[in-house]
């Protein structure tokens, strides 16, 4: 897509709603944010899947599954007006151009896309029904068919292309690749029989890496959304809704949830704030403390829009009477988080695994003298994404299968970290500060903030007394 296109993109979900109402429609009306799913929808099943099912050597993919019970992929291959599978949905993609030796033109015509017991999705797809007549016991015409006799269906497709390697989503390691659940798996075998099924492919990074691509012009919406998560963020940490010594962490983790709803957006996770005190604890700060002069705070919170998500850590210091600013000691602790990102910023490029760069990034840190941890990971059409994630807080020595999946280009993350510092001024007391921000990873392989990162703390002004 190029830039100019990217910025009408901008501008219209900035323009989209009537003046006046943009605060309360930052994204636009939801018939608006449809359309614009809908092109992404064509978009990706046209230059993206192509790509994949080449890069993997998958001659047809079959994703099926049912009402409720939707493989983790569904969300990213049907337009944003479908919520759950009907009944039995089959969907296949059969590259054509592969199958006959032809070289793809890049148009997005080589991937035949047909549903089975679905509907075409606003002409992405092709509802396919039956040719020949075939004995449905329930009765009523062939287009008709559900339940088991569908896998009839699907034989008649596959009779018909004689794809020499199917692709199906069933893995161990990555849960966006393992949608074909046992029931499904079990009815398509016995009614396909052995001649199709010993064509089958396990298709882990097929699923996987279409879950995680993302398109240029949803960059510009995300980057957005990362925006309007950093300006309430700085409302939250600010005296428009803290009173040093009267509000609670809850009372935050509410005005965020309210915020988020009344902008008609949502969030995939319950929000979080905490705090640090010097000679504090968290058994002596108790579940839901009142906020205090000199305290430092700690914010987990995201958004969901558009079928994206973010995920964003801050912080924040409740200025004491007379301070104008945090102390040296915790400014240097949020400069040492702010240099660990910088280097998994160096770290991160297409090719490496998850665990690669993991390694790496912890290695340069603690030859800085640096003490921190690192849970970096995907993010996009789910907040915890489909791809390899750098580290759990439990496993900093790698993560078997899940960490070993590689980056590719045109991927989103969270960088998701935090170091440890000595603050002198706490009497030597460790103060943890975590911070995470949404970085894209470009077509061009090298990372760039979403929107920008935290690298002062928002402060929070002493209660004025009348």
């Amino acid at each position: 897509m190029t830039s100019r296109a990217a910025l009408a993109t901008l501008a219209a979900l900035t323009l989209a709603a009537a003046p006046g109402d943009a605060q309360s429609r930052p994204f636009g009306t939801l018939r608006e944010q449809a359309a614009t799913q809908q092109r992404w929808l064509k978009q990706r099943m046209e230059t993206v899947l192509p790509k994949l099912l080449r890069t993997h050597g998958i001659d047809l993919w079959v994703v099926s599954m049912r009402e409720y019970n939707e493989d983790p992929v569904f969300s990213s291959i049907v337009s944003p007006t479908t919520f759950a599978a009907r009944r039995r949905t089959i969907y296949v993609f059969f590259d054509k151009c592969a199958a006959s030796g032809k070289a793809d033109p890049g148009d997005g015509s080589c991937v035949e896309r047909l549903a089975l017991g679905g509907t075409s999705q606003g002409g992405i797809y092709k509802a396919y029904t039956a040719k020949a007549v075939i004995d449905n016991p329930a009765g009523g015409r062939n287009a008709e068919l559900w339940g088991d006799q569908q896998w009839l269906l699907l034989k008649e497709v596959l009779e018909e292309r004689n794809p020499k390697v199917i692709g199906i989503d069933v893995s161990r390691t990555h849960a966006f690749s393992d949608g074909l659940s046992a029931g499904e798996l079990e009815g398509m075998t016995a009614m396909l029989g052995k001649k199709w099924t010993s064509r089958f492919k396990k298709a882990e990074a097929l699923p996987l890496q279409l879950i995680a691509a993302r398109l240029p012009e949803e960059e510009v919406v995300f980057g957005k959304m990362n925006e309007l998560v950093h300006s309430l963020i700085a409302r939250m940490f600010s005296n428009e809704v803290i009173t040093p010594g009267v509000t609670r962490t809850d009372d935050l983790v509410w005005w965020w949830r309210q915020q988020v709803n009344d902008l008609g957006l949502g969030t995939w996770f319950q929000p979080s704030v905490s705090i640090q005190r010097r000679g504090a604890t968290g058994a002596t700060l108790g579940e839901n403390p009142v906020i205090q002069p000199g305290d430092v705070l700690h914010c987990d919170v995201g958004i969901t829009a558009m079928r994206l998500n973010t995920d964003t850590q801050h912080n924040a210091y409740v200025l004491k009477d007379g301070e104008t600013a945090p102390s040296p000691g915790l400014i240097k602790a949020l400069a040492n988080s702010n240099r660990f990102q910088d280097i998994l910023f160096e770290e991160t490029r297409p090719g490496r695994s998850g665990n690669e760069i993991l390694r790496a990034t912890r290695a340069k840190l603690k030859a800085e003298g640096v003490e921190g941890t690192m849970y970096s990971h995907p993010i996009g059409m789910h907040g915890h994404g489909a791809g390899p994630i750098f580290g759990l807080w439990d496993y900093q020595d790698g993560v078997p299968g899940r960490g070993d999946a590689t980056v590719i280009p045109s991927m989103w993350f969270s960088s998701e970290l935090q170091t440890t510092s000595t603050v002198p001024e706490w009497g030597n007391q460790k103060v943890s500060l975590a911070q995470e921000e949404d970085f894209i990873l470009g077509a061009d392989g090298k990372p760039r903030w979403a929107f920008k990162r935290q690298s002062e703390y928002h402060l929070v002004r002493p209660k004025v007394t009348q």
